[in-house]
């Protein structure tokens, strides 16, 4: 068996494009590329560079964006308040729902450019009256990734992301899910990409998935077309018309041959003896398991296999599936390990990625770089153990303050209590606060495909 730090020196090769550079983000480049895995950090040298991170990171913000500037005079913070770990409470917490709060038009442009930190280029908008995905396009061309996620409430989530920081983003996924699956990763395998082809869309759970592309030789997309915001409101929220119906035909009878083309792929790679590996929505591998059922067929891909999902576990619109069912169907129907069965939950606000480990599927964060915080009913730091609304302070947002108050309701522990790994974990079951949206990038792929898979 191929021994770890090679096999992180093999993934180092093929995502090194995306690695942060010494030059531009030296906080960033100690606390998350020089660590061979960042979950086994000792505690006290990833406080060391979690607080020189995150506080260089406040500092960025404080001194380069005068909505989040404001925000902290409002507060009475400024970075020199920030010396050490435990003063990182102390920055200004942006509520998630800030992010929703958004104009039309020219307007909806202007509100981007006020998010985001540092010199904006130029932006070319030709539309009189620009669409969302107008503007996102114009904002794409001068070299800013607006991607969104979306709610039931009807609400977009948008964050403009420069090139830096959306290369944080895909980093730091392949450095917290590859570490968690070892050995299984190889660059020559197979995978298929249960989402929206992120070459040619900004639903942020694909779009950072680029990197799958370079992390794995060979991917097959589950969904490769371009979907725009406009789509996504038709099938979130319940649009009639008849523009609204075709798109549901359409989405339909795509949905179908996709799940026909999953299977037909599962069948020659298993036959190939190949390793394979399944990343996105678990709706669509659960849609592909229920027909495999229904047919009375299954695989036995073993350790050769391994799934990774995240951004939602609503299976049919009033069912929820627990995770800890979806691994053991996963296990049945496809013969993969429950040890290479594992859930990522990240957030379009966020570029830290906390993944289960593959011993007590708990959410471990990458604490060398990101701090997850419970907050209580007064928006305090509750203690260990407590339930609460979860926020965070991300180190490797550089385009916008990432340092949020989520609508996610939440158990944090000082470290597992299965694994070895030292730092900080979430119970695998995250919630949402009572009156928030159901939201997620997979939620807005189980509603396009809904009305085709049988809900």
């Amino acid at each position: 068996m191929i021994d770890f730090n090679t096999y992180m020196d093999n993934l180092h090769k093929n995502i090194s494009s995306y690695a942060p550079q010494k030059t531009e983000q030296p906080e960033l480049y100690e606390s998350l590329f020089k660590p061979k895995d960042i979950y086994r950090i000792p505690l006290d040298e990833a406080e060391k560079m979690q607080l020189k991170t995150i506080k260089a990171a406040f500092i960025h913000h404080y001194n380069n964006n005068p909505f989040y500037h404001n925000f902290c005079k409002e507060h009475s913070i400024t970075p020199e308040d920030i010396k050490t770990n435990d003063d990182l409470t102390k920055i200004p917490l942006i509520p998630d729902k800030f992010f929703k709060d958004y104009p039309e038009g020219k307007e909806y442009a202007t509100w981007i450019a006020n998010i985001y930190t540092g010199e904006l280029p130029k932006i070319v908008i030709k539309q009189k009256k620009p669409t969302y995905d107008d503007v996102i396009d114009a904002f794409h061309e001068a070299g800013i990734y607006v991607t969104y996620s979306s709610g039931t409430g009807g609400r977009h989530t948008f964050i403009p992301r420069d090139k830096t920081t959306f290369l944080n983003a895909e980093y730091t996924l392949a450095k917290s899910l590859v570490p968690m699956i070892y050995p299984l990763w190889k660059h020559d395998s197979y995978g298929y990409l249960l989402m929206p082809n992120p070459k040619l869309n900004f639903i942020f759970a694909g779009k950072a998935l680029e990197i799958y592309f370079d992390a794995v030789k060979n991917v097959e997309v589950a969904i490769d077309r371009k979907i725009n915001t406009e789509l996504i409101e038709m099938t979130m929220h319940g649009k009639k018309g008849l523009k609204s119906k075709i798109v549901r035909h359409i989405a339909s009878k795509g949905a179908k041959n996709m799940i026909d083309d999953i299977i037909d792929w599962l069948e020659v790679r298993d036959k190939a003896n190949d390793t394979i590996t399944l990343v996105g929505a678990p709706y669509i591998l659960y849609a592909v398991m229920e027909k495999l059922k229904q047919q009375g067929r299954s695989f036995n891909f073993g350790e050769r296999g391994g799934v990774a999902t995240g951004g939602g576990w609503k299976i049919h619109e009033h069912k929820r599936m627990p995770v800890s069912d979806f691994r053991k169907e996963v296990k049945d129907v496809l013969g993969i390990p429950e040890k290479f069965c594992l859930d990522i939950y990240g957030m379009v606000e966020g570029n830290g990625w906390l993944t289960q480990c593959p011993e007590g599927h708990y959410l471990h964060a990458p604490y060398s770089f990101y701090k997850p915080l419970v907050l209580d009913e007064e928006f305090k730091p509750a203690e260990y153990g407590e339930w609460g609304q979860y926020a965070f302070l991300d180190g490797a947002a550089r385009s916008y303050p990432g340092f949020i108050v989520t609508g996610d309701k939440v158990r944090l522990l000082k470290r597992c209590p299965v694994c070895d790994r030292p730092g900080p974990v979430l119970e695998p079951e995250v919630k949402r606060v009572k009156g928030a949206d159901v939201r997620g990038c997979a939620e807005e792929v189980r509603r396009m495909l809904t009305s085709d898979l049988g809900d």
